[in-house]
């Protein structure tokens, strides 16, 4: 995803202003990330440039698990909560 549209983004639900934690960049490009909404507390992961911003009942638990997984020592603390992940027994 194009650093440059990241400011373009808003949540799709509410429409309020995403923040964004950068994991792996390559050049201007966010490789792996996530937006997450301050407003409904929703979160969308980056996954290989592409943003999943999917309506909640077309999401995939597992294969964001597996993204939260490899992310959780980077996640914020708000987002592991919400998602109910006890980080230290993830393996």
């Amino acid at each position: 995803m194009e650093k440059r549209i990241i400011n373009k983004m808003c949540c799709p639900f509410d429409h309020s202003d995403l923040h964004l934690s950068i994991f792996v960049m390559e050049g201007e490009n966010v490789i792996e990330g996530l937006f997450t909404c301050p407003n409904c507390g929703r979160y969308y992961p980056i996954i290989s440039g592409i943003p999943i911003m999917s309506p909640d009942e077309y999401r995939e638990p597992d294969f964001e698990r597996n993204f939260l997984i490899k992310w959780r020592d980077l996640l914020p603390k708000e987002i592991a909560n919400k998602v109910q992940l006890k980080l230290s027994n993830l393996e």
